[in-house]
């Protein structure tokens, strides 16, 4: 009987739909965001909602022993990468619509396997190429119905979107021997402090503000973060970093869904077929090759 390290089929498929679920998650909290966003309150909006949703966390965490000092660094290297992508889509969210913001995002999935190649030496496979492209190509459509017009919030979001794909990396390779939801809240402070350090020295919102932004702040708290980041870095130890940018990129959809649904942002048959070209590239760079593996593997057992 041959052995394999790498899941098998039933942990990893559940992995997979953890990573679905999130990105519902998500697109709701582009649109949540999208409303919010305007205010004055980028750097104290995305501190407040991160350490809301640590804090939240934090009773069900045992910090004694947990982290080493192997892991302290990629903990800090993954608060950091939060930060940086959530400031950036926050700051972009004020002038463009929730589902360019939500697909450019999902970008990542072109990014994550040049990372990987880059700094660990894993060079993508044509299929993971070409996936990549062909979600590519469906944001592109997508993103004003394929006749692409840049704008400072494209642009800025543009920029956020390399942060989350180092983001995803280095929840991939740097969890190691920690458990998931230490790892998860430590994120989560350091992008919480940081934002709150930055919003103090850039930011000076009125009390309106502040009262306006608030159920945003306790909505993405709660299902975004605490939820969903949180599902986020424990599914990653069941699936490649590649793979499930792949499947976060499908967050553009939700967010895309969700805004026609309850801001109004309509959605073109360009836009849907777009829609169709992400749905196909997860397709490809998913269920085929993973139902190969497992055939492989039962083979081998026999």
């Amino acid at each position: 009987m041959k052995s394999s390290n790498r899941p098998a089929l039933p942990v990893r498929l559940k992995a997979d739909l953890l990573l679905l679920f999130v990105t519902l998650l998500w697109g709701s909290a582009f649109v949540v965001m999208r409303v919010a966003a305007g205010h004055g309150m980028v750097f104290l909006l995305n501190g407040s909602r991160f350490l809301l949703g640590g804090l939240l966390l934090l009773p069900f965490v045992k910090l004694k022993g947990v982290f080493s000092r192997a892991s302290l660094p990629f903990v800090g290297l993954a608060g950091l990468a939060l930060f940086a992508g959530v400031a950036f889509q926050q700051s972009g969210l004020a002038t463009t619509t929730a589902g360019n913001a939500g697909f450019i995002t999902s970008l990542s999935v072109v990014v994550v396997p040049f990372i990987l190649w880059i700094g660990w030496r894993e060079r993508p496979s044509r299929l993971v190429g070409a996936a990549a492209l062909l979600a590519a190509a469906g944001a592109f459509l997508l993103s004003a119905g394929g006749r692409f017009t840049v704008r400072t919030g494209d642009v800025l979001i543009l920029v956020g979107t390399f942060f989350w794909a180092l983001h995803i990396v280095i929840v991939g390779k740097g969890q190691g021997g920690i458990a998931p939801l230490p790892f998860a809240v430590g994120q989560y402070f350091v992008c919480g402090l940081l934002s709150l350090a930055a919003g103090a020295l850039l930011e000076r919102p009125s009390w309106s503000d502040a009262v306006f932004v608030l159920p945003a702040v306790i909505y993405t708290a709660v299902f975004s973060i605490a939820i969903g980041f949180t599902i986020q870095v424990t599914a990653q130890k069941h699936t490649p970093p590649a793979d499930a940018a792949l499947i976060l990129s499908l967050e553009g959809v939700a967010a895309a869904v969700f805004g026609w649904l309850f801001i109004g942002e309509g959605m073109s048959a360009v836009q849907l077929a777009g829609c169709a070209l992400i749905l196909a590239a997860v397709a490809l760079a998913q269920v085929r090759p993973e139902m190969v593996k497992y055939r492989k593997g039962k083979a081998g057992a026999k």
